[in-house]
Protein backbone atom coordinates (compact mmCIF):
# COMPACT_ATOMS: atom_id res chain seq x y z
CA UNK A 1 0.00 0.00 0.00
CA UNK A 2 1.04 3.61 -0.42
CA UNK A 3 2.00 5.92 2.39
CA UNK A 4 -0.92 7.91 3.83
CA UNK A 5 -0.94 10.59 6.52
CA UNK A 6 -4.06 12.07 8.11
CA UNK A 7 -4.46 14.59 10.93
CA UNK A 8 -1.78 16.01 13.19
CA UNK A 9 1.48 14.39 14.25
CA UNK A 10 4.99 15.36 15.32
CA UNK A 11 7.86 15.77 12.88
CA UNK A 12 9.71 12.76 14.32
CA UNK A 13 8.54 9.34 15.44
CA UNK A 14 8.70 8.45 19.15
CA UNK A 15 9.03 12.13 20.10
CA UNK A 16 6.94 14.08 22.59
CA UNK A 17 3.69 15.27 21.06
CA UNK A 18 1.39 17.46 23.10
CA UNK A 19 -2.00 19.04 22.60
CA UNK A 20 -3.03 21.79 25.04
CA UNK A 21 -0.17 20.63 27.24
CA UNK A 22 -1.41 17.02 27.22
CA UNK A 23 1.13 14.36 26.22
CA UNK A 24 -0.50 12.19 23.56
CA UNK A 25 -0.15 8.41 23.41
CA UNK A 26 1.75 6.94 20.46
CA UNK A 27 0.72 3.50 19.15
CA UNK A 28 2.69 1.55 16.55
CA UNK A 29 0.44 -0.91 14.70
CA UNK A 30 2.26 -3.24 12.33
CA UNK A 31 2.79 -6.67 10.82
CA UNK A 32 5.60 -9.20 11.31
CA UNK A 33 6.81 -7.76 14.57
CA UNK A 34 8.63 -4.60 13.57
CA UNK A 35 9.62 -5.86 10.11
CA UNK A 36 6.41 -5.49 8.07
CA UNK A 37 4.19 -2.59 7.10
CA UNK A 38 3.09 -0.38 9.97
CA UNK A 39 1.25 2.78 10.89
CA UNK A 40 1.70 5.07 13.90
CA UNK A 41 -1.36 6.55 15.60
CA UNK A 42 -1.56 9.33 18.19
CA UNK A 43 -4.30 8.86 20.81
CA UNK A 44 -5.72 11.21 23.41
CA UNK A 45 -5.83 8.26 25.88
CA UNK A 46 -4.12 4.88 26.16
CA UNK A 47 -5.56 2.31 23.71
CA UNK A 48 -4.92 -0.32 26.43
CA UNK A 49 -7.41 1.27 28.81
CA UNK A 50 -10.50 -0.81 29.70
CA UNK A 51 -13.24 -0.44 32.31
CA UNK A 52 -14.50 -4.02 32.35
CA UNK A 53 -13.89 -7.48 30.92
CA UNK A 54 -16.97 -9.33 29.76
CA UNK A 55 -17.80 -12.72 28.32
CA UNK A 56 -15.50 -14.87 26.18
CA UNK A 57 -17.68 -16.68 23.64
CA UNK A 58 -16.15 -19.56 21.71
CA UNK A 59 -16.93 -19.70 18.01
CA UNK A 60 -18.09 -23.03 16.62
CA UNK A 61 -17.54 -23.73 12.93
CA UNK A 62 -20.11 -26.39 12.16
CA UNK A 63 -19.39 -28.49 9.07
CA UNK A 64 -21.78 -30.12 6.60
CA UNK A 65 -20.17 -33.14 4.96
CA UNK A 66 -22.00 -33.89 1.68
CA UNK A 67 -22.59 -37.48 0.68
CA UNK A 68 -21.13 -36.85 -2.79
CA UNK A 69 -18.11 -34.97 -4.15
CA UNK A 70 -19.61 -32.96 -7.03
CA UNK A 71 -19.84 -29.45 -8.43
CA UNK A 72 -22.29 -27.43 -6.35
CA UNK A 73 -24.53 -24.38 -6.62
CA UNK A 74 -26.11 -22.40 -3.79
CA UNK A 75 -28.60 -19.58 -4.18
CA UNK A 76 -27.53 -16.92 -1.68
CA UNK A 77 -30.50 -14.74 -2.63
CA UNK A 78 -32.66 -17.02 -0.48
CA UNK A 79 -30.61 -16.41 2.69
CA UNK A 80 -32.73 -14.40 5.09
CA UNK A 81 -31.50 -10.94 6.12
CA UNK A 82 -31.00 -10.03 9.75
CA UNK A 83 -28.57 -9.14 12.50
CA UNK A 84 -25.86 -6.54 12.57
CA UNK A 85 -22.86 -5.97 10.29
CA UNK A 86 -20.78 -8.42 12.35
CA UNK A 87 -23.33 -10.39 14.40
CA UNK A 88 -25.37 -11.10 11.26
CA UNK A 89 -22.56 -12.86 9.39
CA UNK A 90 -23.40 -16.48 8.63
CA UNK A 91 -20.56 -18.84 7.81
CA UNK A 92 -20.86 -20.46 4.38
CA UNK A 93 -17.51 -22.25 3.89
CA UNK A 94 -14.07 -22.35 5.46
CA UNK A 95 -10.64 -23.90 5.74
CA UNK A 96 -7.58 -22.98 7.81
CA UNK A 97 -6.71 -20.12 5.41
CA UNK A 98 -10.07 -18.52 4.76
CA UNK A 99 -13.61 -18.13 6.06
CA UNK A 100 -16.43 -16.89 3.83
CA UNK A 101 -19.65 -15.63 5.34
CA UNK A 102 -22.83 -14.06 4.00
CA UNK A 103 -24.15 -10.93 5.72
CA UNK A 104 -27.42 -9.13 5.07
CA UNK A 105 -27.48 -6.78 8.06
CA UNK A 106 -30.69 -5.03 9.02
CA UNK A 107 -29.60 -3.69 12.40
CA UNK A 108 -26.97 -1.07 13.29
CA UNK A 109 -23.61 -1.97 14.79
CA UNK A 110 -23.72 -2.74 18.50
CA UNK A 111 -20.68 -1.04 19.93
CA UNK A 112 -17.33 -1.44 18.20
CA UNK A 113 -15.53 -4.41 16.68
CA UNK A 114 -11.90 -5.40 16.17
CA UNK A 115 -10.61 -8.52 14.49
CA UNK A 116 -7.53 -9.41 16.50
CA UNK A 117 -6.60 -12.55 14.58
CA UNK A 118 -7.11 -11.83 10.90
CA UNK A 119 -7.55 -9.44 8.01
CA UNK A 120 -10.99 -8.98 6.49
CA UNK A 121 -12.42 -8.16 3.08
CA UNK A 122 -16.09 -7.29 2.69
CA UNK A 123 -17.48 -7.32 -0.84
CA UNK A 124 -20.63 -5.17 -0.96
CA UNK A 125 -22.97 -6.78 -3.47
CA UNK A 126 -25.76 -4.45 -2.45
CA UNK A 127 -26.00 -1.68 0.11
CA UNK A 128 -23.87 1.14 1.39
CA UNK A 129 -22.94 3.30 4.32
CA UNK A 130 -19.82 4.39 6.13
CA UNK A 131 -17.09 2.22 7.63
CA UNK A 132 -16.17 4.19 10.75
CA UNK A 133 -12.70 3.35 12.04
CA UNK A 134 -9.99 4.51 14.39
CA UNK A 135 -8.15 5.61 11.21
CA UNK A 136 -11.11 7.67 9.98
CA UNK A 137 -14.20 7.14 7.88
CA UNK A 138 -14.47 5.22 4.60
CA UNK A 139 -17.78 5.69 2.73
CA UNK A 140 -18.81 2.59 0.75
CA UNK A 141 -21.44 1.45 -1.72
CA UNK A 142 -22.35 -1.33 -4.12
CA UNK A 143 -19.45 -3.18 -5.81
CA UNK A 144 -16.96 -1.96 -3.19
CA UNK A 145 -14.36 -4.19 -1.61
CA UNK A 146 -13.64 -3.01 1.94
CA UNK A 147 -10.21 -4.13 3.13
CA UNK A 148 -9.89 -3.99 6.93
CA UNK A 149 -6.50 -4.82 8.49
CA UNK A 150 -6.47 -6.80 11.71
CA UNK A 151 -6.36 -4.67 14.82
CA UNK A 152 -8.59 -1.96 13.31
CA UNK A 153 -11.30 -0.88 15.73
CA UNK A 154 -14.38 -0.07 13.67
CA UNK A 155 -18.16 0.09 13.34
CA UNK A 156 -20.49 0.15 10.34
CA UNK A 157 -23.02 2.91 9.77
CA UNK A 158 -25.62 1.61 7.30
CA UNK A 159 -27.44 3.89 4.84
CA UNK A 160 -30.86 2.25 5.19
CA UNK A 161 -30.78 0.39 1.89
CA UNK A 162 -30.88 -3.39 1.43
CA UNK A 163 -27.49 -4.89 2.34
CA UNK A 164 -25.93 -8.05 0.87
CA UNK A 165 -22.25 -8.70 1.59
CA UNK A 166 -19.69 -11.45 1.04
CA UNK A 167 -17.29 -11.40 4.03
CA UNK A 168 -13.78 -12.89 3.95
CA UNK A 169 -11.63 -13.51 7.03
CA UNK A 170 -8.06 -14.79 6.86
CA UNK A 171 -5.42 -15.37 9.53
CA UNK A 172 -2.94 -14.33 6.84
CA UNK A 173 -2.54 -10.91 5.26
CA UNK A 174 -4.61 -9.39 2.46
CA UNK A 175 -2.35 -7.86 -0.20
CA UNK A 176 -2.36 -6.74 -3.79
CA UNK A 177 -0.72 -9.46 -5.93
CA UNK A 178 3.05 -9.34 -5.65
CA UNK A 179 3.52 -9.54 -9.42
CA UNK A 180 1.74 -6.17 -9.73
CA UNK A 181 4.35 -4.43 -7.54
CA UNK A 182 7.95 -3.39 -8.07
CA UNK A 183 10.65 -4.00 -5.47
CA UNK A 184 9.67 -0.76 -3.71
CA UNK A 185 6.01 -1.83 -3.40
CA UNK A 186 4.63 0.58 -5.99
CA UNK A 187 2.00 -0.78 -8.34
CA UNK A 188 3.36 -1.33 -11.84
CA UNK A 189 1.96 0.10 -15.07
CA UNK A 190 0.55 -3.27 -16.15
CA UNK A 191 -1.43 -3.73 -12.91
CA UNK A 192 -5.24 -3.71 -13.42
CA UNK A 193 -5.58 -0.84 -10.92
CA UNK A 194 -3.49 2.00 -9.52
CA UNK A 195 -3.12 3.58 -6.10
CA UNK A 196 -5.56 6.27 -7.25
CA UNK A 197 -8.31 3.65 -7.26
CA UNK A 198 -7.91 2.86 -3.55
CA UNK A 199 -9.90 5.07 -1.19
CA UNK A 200 -8.28 5.35 2.27
CA UNK A 201 -9.94 7.18 5.16
CA UNK A 202 -10.43 10.81 4.21
CA UNK A 203 -11.77 12.23 7.47
CA UNK A 204 -10.81 11.53 11.07
CA UNK A 205 -13.50 11.06 13.68
CA UNK A 206 -11.80 12.12 16.90
CA UNK A 207 -13.72 11.98 20.19
CA UNK A 208 -12.52 13.07 23.62
CA UNK A 209 -15.42 11.56 25.50
CA UNK A 210 -16.01 9.51 28.63
CA UNK A 211 -18.80 6.95 28.81
CA UNK A 212 -19.43 3.22 28.48
CA UNK A 213 -18.49 1.78 25.08
CA UNK A 214 -18.81 -1.88 24.13
CA UNK A 215 -15.91 -3.43 22.22
CA UNK A 216 -15.91 -6.96 20.79
CA UNK A 217 -12.53 -8.43 19.84
CA UNK A 218 -12.22 -11.60 17.79
CA UNK A 219 -9.24 -13.54 19.13
CA UNK A 220 -8.14 -17.19 19.55
CA UNK A 221 -11.24 -18.51 17.83
CA UNK A 222 -13.52 -16.63 20.20
CA UNK A 223 -15.17 -13.25 20.76
CA UNK A 224 -14.07 -11.33 23.85
CA UNK A 225 -16.28 -8.55 25.19
CA UNK A 226 -14.87 -5.43 26.84
CA UNK A 227 -16.28 -2.19 28.18
CA UNK A 228 -14.26 0.96 27.55
CA UNK A 229 -14.69 4.14 29.57
CA UNK A 230 -13.27 6.34 26.80
CA UNK A 231 -14.45 6.55 23.18
CA UNK A 232 -12.08 4.36 21.09
CA UNK A 233 -11.97 6.88 18.22
CA UNK A 234 -9.60 9.32 19.92
CA UNK A 235 -6.85 9.54 17.30
CA UNK A 236 -5.73 13.06 16.33
CA UNK A 237 -3.42 11.87 13.56
CA UNK A 238 -1.66 8.89 12.01
CA UNK A 239 0.62 7.94 9.16
CA UNK A 240 1.94 4.79 7.57
CA UNK A 241 1.12 1.89 5.30
CA UNK A 242 -1.53 0.01 7.35
CA UNK A 243 -5.09 1.32 7.15
CA UNK A 244 -8.55 0.31 5.88
CA UNK A 245 -9.55 1.24 2.36
CA UNK A 246 -12.20 0.72 -0.31
CA UNK A 247 -11.76 -0.41 -3.89
CA UNK A 248 -14.66 -0.60 -6.34
CA UNK A 249 -14.94 -3.50 -8.77
CA UNK A 250 -15.93 -1.02 -11.49
CA UNK A 251 -12.40 0.44 -11.18
CA UNK A 252 -10.77 -2.90 -12.03
CA UNK A 253 -9.19 -2.58 -15.49
CA UNK A 254 -9.60 -5.98 -17.17
CA UNK A 255 -6.95 -7.34 -19.50
CA UNK A 256 -7.87 -8.55 -22.99
CA UNK A 257 -5.93 -10.76 -25.42
CA UNK A 258 -6.27 -12.22 -28.89
CA UNK A 259 -7.17 -15.49 -27.20
CA UNK A 260 -8.67 -16.27 -23.82
CA UNK A 261 -6.63 -15.19 -20.79
CA UNK A 262 -6.56 -17.46 -17.71
CA UNK A 263 -8.07 -16.47 -14.32
CA UNK A 264 -4.83 -14.93 -12.92
CA UNK A 265 -5.47 -12.03 -15.33
CA UNK A 266 -8.44 -11.15 -13.09
CA UNK A 267 -6.63 -11.43 -9.75
CA UNK A 268 -7.37 -8.56 -7.34
CA UNK A 269 -6.01 -9.69 -3.95
CA UNK A 270 -3.79 -12.43 -2.62
CA UNK A 271 -3.64 -14.08 0.77
CA UNK A 272 -2.00 -17.06 2.39
CA UNK A 273 -3.41 -20.07 0.52
CA UNK A 274 -5.95 -18.22 -1.66
CA UNK A 275 -6.60 -15.49 -4.22
CA UNK A 276 -9.59 -13.22 -4.90
CA UNK A 277 -10.39 -12.26 -8.50
CA UNK A 278 -12.73 -9.77 -10.17
CA UNK A 279 -14.35 -10.74 -13.49
CA UNK A 280 -15.37 -7.31 -14.73
CA UNK A 281 -17.23 -6.29 -17.92
CA UNK A 282 -14.74 -6.25 -20.80
CA UNK A 283 -14.21 -6.72 -24.54
CA UNK A 284 -13.77 -10.35 -25.44
CA UNK A 285 -10.89 -12.06 -27.26
CA UNK A 286 -10.49 -10.46 -30.66
CA UNK A 287 -8.94 -13.13 -32.89
CA UNK A 288 -11.53 -14.29 -35.48
CA UNK A 289 -10.90 -17.90 -34.46
CA UNK A 290 -10.94 -17.25 -30.70
CA UNK A 291 -13.23 -19.18 -28.38
CA UNK A 292 -14.25 -16.40 -25.99
CA UNK A 293 -15.32 -18.58 -23.07
CA UNK A 294 -13.09 -20.29 -20.48
CA UNK A 295 -11.70 -23.60 -21.66
CA UNK A 296 -12.39 -26.76 -19.64
CA UNK A 297 -9.90 -27.17 -16.85
CA UNK A 298 -9.26 -29.37 -13.84
CA UNK A 299 -8.66 -27.89 -10.41
CA UNK A 300 -5.80 -30.20 -9.52
CA UNK A 301 -4.67 -28.17 -6.50
CA UNK A 302 -7.44 -25.68 -5.83
CA UNK A 303 -11.09 -25.12 -5.08
CA UNK A 304 -12.80 -22.54 -7.33
CA UNK A 305 -15.75 -20.57 -5.98
CA UNK A 306 -17.61 -17.97 -8.02
CA UNK A 307 -20.15 -15.39 -6.83
CA UNK A 308 -22.24 -14.10 -9.71
CA UNK A 309 -22.85 -10.42 -9.03
CA UNK A 310 -24.32 -8.93 -12.19
CA UNK A 311 -25.16 -9.66 -15.82
CA UNK A 312 -25.54 -12.91 -17.73
CA UNK A 313 -22.54 -15.15 -17.17
CA UNK A 314 -22.10 -16.66 -20.64
CA UNK A 315 -20.40 -19.92 -19.58
CA UNK A 316 -23.26 -20.92 -17.25
CA UNK A 317 -26.92 -21.73 -17.82
CA UNK A 318 -29.49 -21.18 -15.09
CA UNK A 319 -27.13 -19.34 -12.75
CA UNK A 320 -28.53 -16.00 -11.62
CA UNK A 321 -26.95 -13.01 -9.90
CA UNK A 322 -26.60 -13.79 -6.21
CA UNK A 323 -25.77 -17.46 -6.79
CA UNK A 324 -22.48 -19.14 -5.84
CA UNK A 325 -20.87 -22.10 -7.57
CA UNK A 326 -18.25 -24.39 -6.06
CA UNK A 327 -16.00 -26.39 -8.40
CA UNK A 328 -13.94 -28.54 -6.04
CA UNK A 329 -10.53 -30.08 -6.62
CA UNK A 330 -10.28 -33.33 -8.54
CA UNK A 331 -13.05 -32.58 -11.05
CA UNK A 332 -12.83 -30.87 -14.45
CA UNK A 333 -15.24 -28.05 -15.20
CA UNK A 334 -15.89 -25.57 -17.97
CA UNK A 335 -18.60 -24.10 -20.17
CA UNK A 336 -21.91 -25.92 -20.16
CA UNK A 337 -23.29 -27.49 -23.36
CA UNK A 338 -24.32 -24.97 -25.98
CA UNK A 339 -22.71 -21.96 -24.33
CA UNK A 340 -19.49 -22.07 -26.40
CA UNK A 341 -21.34 -22.09 -29.73
CA UNK A 342 -23.65 -19.33 -28.53
CA UNK A 343 -20.71 -17.13 -27.53
CA UNK A 344 -18.75 -17.43 -30.80
CA UNK A 345 -18.42 -14.03 -32.42
CA UNK A 346 -19.47 -12.09 -29.31
CA UNK A 347 -17.58 -8.81 -28.92
CA UNK A 348 -17.87 -8.20 -25.18
CA UNK A 349 -19.20 -9.53 -21.91
CA UNK A 350 -21.13 -7.51 -19.36
CA UNK A 351 -21.02 -9.89 -16.40
CA UNK A 352 -19.50 -9.08 -13.02
CA UNK A 353 -18.35 -11.90 -10.75
CA UNK A 354 -16.12 -12.33 -7.70
CA UNK A 355 -14.06 -15.52 -7.54
CA UNK A 356 -11.96 -16.98 -4.78
CA UNK A 357 -9.62 -19.92 -5.29
CA UNK A 358 -8.20 -21.74 -2.30
CA UNK A 359 -5.26 -24.11 -2.45
CA UNK A 360 -6.57 -26.31 0.33
CA UNK A 361 -9.99 -27.99 0.35
CA UNK A 362 -12.96 -25.99 1.56
CA UNK A 363 -15.47 -27.25 4.09
CA UNK A 364 -19.14 -26.40 3.70
CA UNK A 365 -21.56 -25.48 6.48
CA UNK A 366 -25.24 -26.17 7.12
CA UNK A 367 -25.97 -22.76 5.56
CA UNK A 368 -24.75 -24.07 2.21
CA UNK A 369 -26.68 -27.30 2.74
CA UNK A 370 -29.89 -25.33 3.25
CA UNK A 371 -29.48 -23.59 -0.12
CA UNK A 372 -27.74 -26.30 -2.14
CA UNK A 373 -29.08 -26.98 -5.65
CA UNK A 374 -28.15 -30.65 -6.27
CA UNK A 375 -29.13 -30.70 -9.96
CA UNK A 376 -26.25 -28.35 -10.80
CA UNK A 377 -23.86 -31.33 -10.81
CA UNK A 378 -25.76 -32.70 -13.83
CA UNK A 379 -25.90 -29.41 -15.76
CA UNK A 380 -23.17 -30.53 -18.22
CA UNK A 381 -25.38 -33.47 -19.23
CA UNK A 382 -28.20 -32.31 -21.56
CA UNK A 383 -29.94 -35.68 -21.12
CA UNK A 384 -30.26 -35.33 -17.37
CA UNK A 385 -33.78 -35.53 -15.96
CA UNK A 386 -34.20 -32.87 -13.23
CA UNK A 387 -35.08 -33.85 -9.68
CA UNK A 388 -38.79 -34.33 -9.21
CA UNK A 389 -39.32 -35.50 -12.77
CA UNK A 390 -39.60 -39.13 -13.91
CA UNK A 391 -36.16 -40.73 -14.15
CA UNK A 392 -35.54 -44.00 -15.99
CA UNK A 393 -32.49 -44.62 -13.74
CA UNK A 394 -31.18 -42.80 -10.67
CA UNK A 395 -28.02 -44.50 -9.40
CA UNK A 396 -24.67 -45.49 -10.93
CA UNK A 397 -25.48 -49.19 -10.55
CA UNK A 398 -28.79 -48.76 -12.35
CA UNK A 399 -27.12 -46.70 -15.08
CA UNK A 400 -24.45 -49.37 -15.59
CA UNK A 401 -27.02 -52.14 -15.57
CA UNK A 402 -29.08 -50.31 -18.19
CA UNK A 403 -26.09 -49.79 -20.50
CA UNK A 404 -25.74 -52.06 -23.57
Amino acid sequence: MRYVALGRMPAKRHAQFREDGRLLVEEVMGYEGFSGNESILYHLSSPCRIAGVGELRRQVREEWVPEAHVHRLADANAIEPGGGPVSGRRLLMFNDDLEISIAKPTEPSTGFYRNGEGDEVVYVHRGGGVLRTVFGNVPFGAKDYLVIPRGTTHAFELDGSEQFWICFHTPGEIETPSRYRNRYGQLLEHAPFSQRDFRPPAELECHDEAGAYQLTVRIRGASQEYVLDRHPFDVVGWDGYVYPYAFNAADFEPRVGRFHLPPPAHQTFQGQGFVICTFAPRPLDFDPEAVPLPYHHSNIQSEEVMFYAEGDYAARRGVEAGCITLHPSGLPHGPQPGTVEKALGAARTDELAVMWDTFRPLKLTPLWQAHDQPDYAYSWNPDHVPAGATRPVSSPSEILAASP
